[in-house]
């Protein structure tokens, strides 16, 4: 994998490389794999030679949790039904990160089954203590609340441990004392019947981190949210720091759409009693003219850390629309400073708009990493290595090994899953990480009966996605674009463009899906850079979280399946 500028385009027009291995029946080929993209604002807004660029983790990185040691800073995000789960991704100055490794990295470590993609681990945090890594979370409607552990943030973490007494409760976090001891918090449901939908409460436990166990009786800090009589929804991914004598107890609040914001109380202990910040919420962006350009929508789940020079700052989710709500990037990390006003923290006034360029933090600036995260940027992956880097996701638990790399091309197995299967099908995926985006690749495929198909795929989960495709129908070659729009389609897609495809079977072919906002246009080359529109101007929206709902981004990457009976 390289990052490579535009003018380097060209190279994508080679196609298989010499040492390629012999391709095996029933294998489709993918010799390079390249993304590129880039956003309307790049052009407009350009970061100072002292600045930094927001997001910093572009694309489906939602729920970040940071945590600092020594000169190192360690965060991590939800990942929800893909596997590998939980990215850790290091940095030394807040604004270059490095995705290390994943915490849930092994196929039992959890079970996906047949989840839906946006179930699954939500809202990790984390967290460090006397050189032990601790990551909390809650695996969705597969297990529970429970934590891994690491001394080397790389791997490899723990199989979990179960938190029990959590049961109900989702976004646990760790809580350390300076005298070690230990509090996990977490949402949970209030004292008896909730009053409305969305009523929860945020909760506190001792923990013992010698046994991994919670103990000790349980108690409700904050019913509802900072104003129970306006009902407010969805309090949840509670964090606690400690500053000036004070325990300040930050939450995110009114859901994870436009009204999604940050809120704060602070109390003597860190049990509460809680008072909350009378200029609650100190981070939101709700409530500004909707017609604003290149919009911030839906700013909350934040997380603070302090530097050593004493500074605070703070990552936390927002969206970047391209139009009303409708953004198909999912919801992505963004970073900005912490000042403190009265012994309160505060990101943003009210009608601040949050900036795409930012001052950096006073930190010595690190080398940009390997693997851009943001701004304008290509990315040219051969499949040369020894293994698939970090980025790469597969929907679910893999149970069985069906890719490999192999004289420098991907090598996918067809199987019968398919993409709207709820399973674990033959799809390797990478994220949409900008509004207007370009993923093409070089497959060799030959089909030998009906049904069989390998190709490039756009997905935001398993009723909503496009897969064009080298197919084989009646006995004959196609190239063929299948999109599944709902849940009442076929899940494996209905066929909305095709045309006879002559080349001898298992001849490489380009394959290209460009991302226009909310249009989606599809193209192949029988020969190297020959483009050949299939379908233009596709709709993009659905591929949209507003559409297709869940918490999730859209992803491109490879595909082959032996079909199901269309």
């Amino acid at each position: 994998m390289r990052s490579i500028a535009p003018m380097f385009a060209a190279m994508l027009l080679a196609t298989t490389a010499p040492g390629v291995a012999q391709q095996a029946p029933g294998t489709a080929s993918f010799d390079w794999f390249d993304y590129r993209g880039s956003d309307p604002i790049d052009s407009v807004v350009r970061p100072g030679p002292g600045d930094y660029r927001n997001p910093i983790l572009q694309g489906f990185y939602p729920d970040p949790s940071i945590t600092r040691v020594g000169e190192d800073y360690y965060l991590v995000t939800s990942t929800f039904s893909y596997f590998p789960g939980i990215p850790i991704w290091h940095s030394r100055d807040l604004v270059n990160w490095t995705q290390i490794g994943n915490a849930i990295d092994r196929p039992d470590q959890l079970d996906f089954k047949q989840l839906g993609l946006s179930r699954g681990v939500f809202a990790p945090a984390i967290e460090h203590r006397d050189g032990i890594f601790y990551i909390l979370n809650t695996c969705v409607d597969c297990g529970g609340n429970f934590l891994v552990t690491a001394t080397d943030p790389k791997g490899p973490w723990s199989d979990p441990v179960w938190l029990p007494d959590l049961e109900g409760a989702i976004d646990p976090s760790l809580f350390f004392e300076d005298d070690g001891t230990a509090w996990i918090l977490n949402n949970g449901p209030p004292i008896g019947q909730p009053r409305y939908q969305g009523h929860r409460a945020i909760w506190i436990q001792r923990f013992d981190a010698k046994t991994n166990k919670t103990f000790g009786p349980r108690k409700m800090l904050v019913d509802g949210g900072v104003d129970p009589s306006k009902n407010p929804i969805w309090i949840e991914g509670p964090h606690l720091i400690q500053k000036d004598g004070w325990y300040y107890l930050t939450c995110a609040e009114g859901g994870t759409a436009e009204a999604h914001s940050q809120v704060v109380l602070r109390s003597r202990s860190p049990d509460g009693p809680f008072t909350p910040n009378p200029a609650n919420p100190f981070l939101t962006q709700r409530g500004l003219p909707a017609d604003r350009a290149n919009p911030i929508t839906s700013a909350g789940h934040a997380d603070l850390v302090q530097l050593p020079n004493g500074d605070w700052w703070a990552t936390f989710l927002a969206v970047r629309p391209y139009e009303g709500d409708f953004y198909n990037t999912g919801r992505e990390t963004f970073l900005m400073p912490v000042t403190w006003e009265n012994g309160w923290p505060s990101i943003t006034k009210p009608g601040e708009v949050l900036p795409y360029t930012h001052a950096r933090p006073a930190l010595p600036p690190q080398p940009k990493p390997a693997l851009p995260t943001n701004g304008a940027f290509g990315v040219l992956e051969q499949f040369d290595a020894d293994k698939l880097g970090p980025q790469w996701m597969m929907m679910r638990n893999p149970r069985e090994q069906w890719h490999r790399l192999e004289g420098g091309a991907l090598h996918l197995r067809a199987r019968p899953e398919t993409l709207g299967d709820n399973a674990n099908p033959s799809f390797l995926a990478r994220r949409q990480q900008h509004r207007d985006a370009t993923a093409t690749t070089v497959v060799r495929f030959a089909p030998t009966r009906d049904g069989e198909a390998a190709g490039l795929v756009a997905l935001q989960s398993d009723e909503y996605w496009y897969a064009l495709v080298v197919a084989r129908e009646g006995g004959k070659q196609v190239l063929r674009l299948d999109q599944r729009a709902g849940e009442a389609d076929p899940k494996n897609g209905k066929t909305i463009a095709s045309v006879p495809f002559t080349g001898t079977p298992g001849h490489p072919v380009e394959l290209k899906i460009t991302a226009r906002g909310d249009r989606y246009d599809f193209a192949y080359a029988a020969k190297p850079g020959e483009w050949q529109i299939l379908a233009e101007g596709r709709d993009g929206k659905m591929l949209s979280t507003k559409t297709a709902g869940g918490f999730v981004g859209a992803v491109f990457g490879p595909y082959a399946t032996t079909g199901a009976k269309r």
